[in-house]
């Protein structure tokens, strides 16, 4: 495993307002349908070849994490489509440990990064979010840098717990990474904090990774 795909987890206790920005002209948010499941299941992956190898991963996650709690995926799951209706992006909040809201499977399509579509969805999902559901939480990787501060623009911090659940939390080797890829003033700007207890706890009582 590179550097790039690393365990990160991150938390967002309040968050920051200055960050929210509506979509861009010409596009719209609206839930994922029954019939685009296999276009979900594609979207966390860039290339075709990703796409295949990892179709199985993703029906069996879905199965394991989504499928218990009957119809709520399909309410949940967004998708931000063209004027055509062609999602472009994907991501949803979900609660885990039945109380703990955590941010899946956020994704833009490559080819429309840096549009603001990405701040868009966030504040789609974020911004009328009630504070009783804070804090919020997600799992990310090194090579989502650009995601990473996202993120950290609407009040995400990097935790430093050592364990996650089931994982090992690797914010110590991917620190070098961040520093080289970001720019100076997005590492910067990173925070750092420490996750409840409640919350560790009930990660480690899960046999599930369910974010």
């Amino acid at each position: 495993m590179g550097i790039e795909d690393r365990n990160l987890f991150m938390m967002c206790s309040r968050l920051n307002g200055k960050a929210l920005r509506d979509l861009p002209y010409g596009y719209t948010v609206r839930n994922c349908r029954k019939e685009e499941f296999s276009v979900w299941c594609r979207f966390p992956f860039d290339s075709r070849k990703d796409q295949i190898q990892y179709c199985s991963y993703m029906e069996q996650y879905f199965q394991n994490v989504y499928a218990p709690k009957g119809e709520r995926f399909w309410e949940c799951c967004l998708f931000v489509c063209d004027e055509k209706d062609v999602p472009v992006a994907t991501g949803f909040l979900w609660e885990v440990y039945e109380n703990v809201t955590t941010l899946h499977w956020l994704k833009v399509k490559k080819e429309y990064e840096g549009k603001g579509i990405g701040r868009g969805l966030l504040t789609c999902l974020l911004g009328n979010l009630s504070e009783d559901r804070f804090p919020v939480f997600l799992h990310t990787q090194p090579g989502s840098f650009r995601a990473i501060k996202l993120y950290s623009d609407f009040g995400f911090s990097l935790l430093t717990d050592l364990w996650i659940g089931n994982r090992k939390n690797e914010l110590d080797m991917a620190l070098p990474f961040l520093k080289e890829k970001m720019t100076s003033g997005a590492y910067q700007g990173l925070s750092f904090a420490s996750a409840p207890e409640s919350f560790l706890l009930a990660a480690r009582s899960c046999p599930l990774d369910p974010f």
